[in-house]
């Protein structure tokens, strides 16, 4: 999700206690920011970081890394949790396509909320469930691979079932309409929260493969 301009925002980044800024040299031992053993999961594409607030808050036993490009929204994010005072929440600004250069063997299980769509053919191999992504996220996953996807694109949720489908995932927890399942603990993103109130569904998956 864009956001306008955000007031300093790299100064909020380089000030911020939450960004990992030197993220390449923590490769494979990411722990060690968190100074504990638990978990790791990643929010790839974090928006103003509503979502990955809410969870660390609801399970402050898993560390969580959110991952986002763009200034002006990661500066917002990192606003909200000075808020917050989250312990559990570490903030990396980079771009997915760097992704198994920074993590290896260590990620529990990745989020990706209302990932950009990429509707054109053409553009395929940018989304986020494609093969080209796939294949990556099996050199950061610590044991078994996880994912967890909500989206209210059915064009991009299509795709990425079948995407998973053949790459070997296994699908579980499907729903078309996830504010009406019997879904517990869903934390809303910002964006989810405002195009649902508009009447949009939203759809959501898991997949994992297991060793």
């Amino acid at each position: 999700m864009r956001l306008r301009n955000v007031k300093d925002s790299n100064l909020i980044i380089n000030n911020s206690r939450y960004i990992i800024k030197d993220y390449k040299k923590y490769k494979g031992n990411f722990k060690s920011l968190f100074k504990n053993d638990n978990k790791i999961n990643i929010e790839i594409g974090m928006g103003k970081g509503d979502f990955i607030i809410g969870m660390a808050k609801l399970f402050p036993n898993i560390n969580f890394i959110g991952i986002e490009k763009f200034d002006s929204v990661i500066a917002r994010a990192i606003q909200k949790i000075d808020l917050e005072d989250i312990e559990n929440v570490k903030l990396i600004k980079m771009d997915a396509l760097l992704i198994d250069e920074v993590f290896s063997k260590e990620i529990n299980l990745i989020y990706l909320n209302f990932s950009d769509p990429w509707p054109k053919k053409r553009h395929s191999k940018r989304r986020l469930t494609s093969h080209t992504f796939l294949k990556k996220y099996d050199n950061i996953f610590e044991k078994n691979n996880n994912i967890w996807l909500k989206t209210d694109n059915k064009k991009l949720f299509e795709f990425s079932i079948e995407s998973l489908s053949k790459y070997g995932y296994t699908l579980s927890n499907v729903s078309l309409d996830l504010h009406n399942s019997d879904f517990i603990n869903n934390v809303k993103t910002e964006y989810e929260e405002k195009f649902s109130k508009r009447g949009f569904t939203i759809n959501r998956l898991e997949a994992y493969i297991k060793e």
